[in-house]
C-alpha cells in the first residue's frame, strides 16, 4: 500500500517538474519557473499540487505536445491565423451586411417621407 502511495507521488513530482521545464514563460503564473522547480523540489507532493492547481496557465493547449519541434509550433500559430482572418473576413461581410440594410431603412424612410409630401400637397 505505501509502495503506491510512493509510486503516485513520485509521478506527481516528475509530471509536475516536466511541466514547469517544458512550458514557456509566459504559461506559468504568480512565480518565476525557478521558484516553482524550487518549490516542487522542497515541497514535492504538496508543491507538485499546488502547481497544477495555481501555477500554470491553462489555455488552448496547442503548444502541447510539440516536443520541441518548430514546424508544428509554426503549424499551429498558422492554423490559428487562419482561424483570425476567417473571423476577420465573417466580421467585414456583416459589416457590409448591416450598411447595407441601414441604407435600406434609409431609403424606405425617405421614400413615406416623399409620399407623405405627396399627399398633403
Amino acid at each position: 500500500m505505501y509502495m503506491v502511495i510512493y509510486g503516485v507521488g513520485l509521478i506527481l513530482f516528475a509530471a509536475a517538474l516536466i511541466d514547469i521545464i517544458t512550458r514557456g514563460e509566459g504559461q506559468v503564473r504568480h512565480l518565476p519557473k525557478f521558484g516553482w522547480i524550487v518549490i516542487v523540489i522542497l515541497l514535492p507532493v504538496v508543491g507538485s499540487i499546488i502547481w497544477f492547481a495555481v501555477g500554470r496557465e491553462y489555455g488552448t493547449g496547442s503548444a502541447l505536445g510539440n516536443f520541441g519541434d518548430p514546424r508544428r509550433q509554426a503549424a499551429a500559430e498558422v492554423s490559428q491565423q487562419d482561424r483570425l482572418s476567417q473571423t476577420e473576413r465573417e466580421l467585414a461581410a456583416l459589416d457590409r451586411e448591416i450598411a447595407f440594410h441601414d441604407k435600406q431603412a434609409r431609403i424606405d424612410r425617405l421614400e413615406a417621407e416623399l409620399q407623405k409630401r405627396r399627399l398633403t400637397e
